[in-house]
């Protein structure tokens, strides 16, 4: 008796025919099943979300035409639609030309409510790192610190109760600004940490020199204007830094100061009783 002949299985595979008859129209081709293989294992695979949901920001600064020092106002516009997971995040990222962006336009990448603005409530204590790096390179590093702020790495470097805001990359004449923001500038070690972290991650022929990235508060910049409705949270802020400096200061003082010898007592000299020898 000849053997059977195993048949081929194929429950559970869309648009394989298990029909031998050639005319029949469930009948496909290799390239049509292959087609069909490759959508149904897209639609099983699930997007893999990110911790926080992010927005895309666009800045066009227009020069002001009543100005006649040259001063640039902000044109700031969400652009498409809530970054929710890394599927989401290389579907911009790889339909954002970044070399299209013109002189003194911006992009940034923020948490879901935050703005990329320095007087936004959340932003208004905070400061930024800006690495300077040249339009050859600043694409990768902009993709970089990208995927360092939405897989937390930049948030795990901060201090407790300090939080990332958000990144930027804005365009300058032969070199490109990314700025990475955080919102409470006080945290010094939040500050050292995040250089730290991005000067880690990025290979040597990326990484900027120390004299082209530098740490500034939102609060030092020329243009910042505090809103009314803000100003008792600026002043009590900078009482509590002018505290604490004066504080460091004293400490440090007291610690240069070289320890004084101990004074010691009058000698006590025991006087035996009268008549004694």
């Amino acid at each position: 008796m000849a053997a059977q002949r195993p048949s081929l299985f194929t429950r559970g595979l869309s648009s394989l025919s298990q029909s031998s008859d050639p005319n029949s129209p469930s009948v496909t081709t290799p390239a049509e099943q292959r087609d069909d293989a490759k959508r149904n294992f897209l639609k099983a695979m699930r997007p893999l979300p990110t911790q926080h949901y992010w927005n895309v920001w666009f800045d066009r600064q227009a020069k002001d035409q009543q100005s006649n020092n040259g001063e640039y106002h902000a044109q700031l516009e969400q652009l498409g639609t809530q970054i929710e997971s890394v599927q989401d995040f290389w579907r911009y990222n790889n339909n954002t030309p970044v070399d299209q962006i013109k002189m003194r336009e911006s992009i940034y990448l923020f948490k879901s409510g935050f703005k990329p603005i320095w007087e936004d409530r959340r932003n208004i204590l905070g400061g930024s790192w800006t690495f300077r790096v040249p339009k050859s390179i600043g694409p990768d590093v902009w993709t970089r610190v990208q995927l360092l702020a939405i897989g937390e790495k930049l948030q795990d470097a901060l201090e407790t109760g300090d939080q990332i805001c958000g990144v930027g990359l804005s365009v300058r004449f032969n070199s490109h600004l990314i700025s990475i923001w955080h919102r409470d500038s006080s945290k010094k070690k939040s500050i050292d940490a995040l250089l730290e972290a991005v000067l880690e991650d990025l290979p040597p022929e990326l990484t900027p020199k120390p004299d082209n990235y530098f740490y500034k508060r939102h609060m030092d910049h020329q243009g910042f204007t505090v809103p009314p409705e803000l100003q008792a949270v600026v002043d009590s802020h900078k009482a509590r830094e002018a505290a604490a400096a004066a504080k460091a200061k004293t400490d440090e003082a007291a610690a240069a100061e070289p320890a004084q010898p101990t004074p010691s007592g009058p000698e006590i000299v025991e006087v035996p009783p009268s008549g004694e020898k």
